[in-house]
This record gives structure tokens, C-alpha cells and sequence, in this order.
């Protein structure tokens, strides 16, 4: 559950939620499940993204930077709902 203080995200705070309420069995993988459905339209985010010569750590999908990639709580919510 997305706790009401929060109203956004950033996509690696998602993913750490996914892993403690066990939609997901690590972080890489929430990370990653939550970058697709950016990618295909299913969760709506306001996306940065990494220039490949500035990665850092494990590549995302879309090359989506975890750290300023930012989900709306509500949206956050709907998408789990649906899934």
C-alpha cells in the first residue's frame, strides 16, 4: 500500500514498495515490470532517461532513469489495481 503522505514517486521508490507488499521478489525486477508498463502506456509517468553513456547500475527499459522517472501515487495505484 502507497502510504497518503505521498502523492509522487520516483520509479525506484515504487519499486520498493512492490518488493514490500511482495508484488515483486527484487528490486531489479519491480524496477524493470513497472519501466514496460511505462513504456507501453499502461502506467503514466513523467519520464527522464539516461543517455547510454551515462548509465549507472542495471539498464532499464527505454533507458528510463529510476531516480527522476516520477509516477503519481494515484497512477501507481489504478496500475496495480489492474494487474
Amino acid at each position: 500500500m502507497i502510504p497518503q503522505s505521498r502523492s509522487v514517486l520516483s520509479l525506484e521508490q515504487a519499486a520498493h514498495l512492490m518488493v514490500e507488499s511482495a508484488r515483486s521478489a527484487n528490486l531489479h525486477d519491480a524496477e524493470v515490470s513497472l519501466a514496460l508498463a511505462i513504456q507501453r502506456g499502461e502506467l503514466h509517468a513523467n519520464i527522464k532517461r539516461w543517455a547510454t553513456e551515462q548509465w549507472e547500475g542495471r539498464q532499464l527499459p527505454g533507458n528510463i532513469n529510476r531516480l527522476e522517472t516520477w509516477i503519481e501515487a494515484e497512477a501507481l495505484q489504478a496500475w496495480w489495481g489492474r494487474q
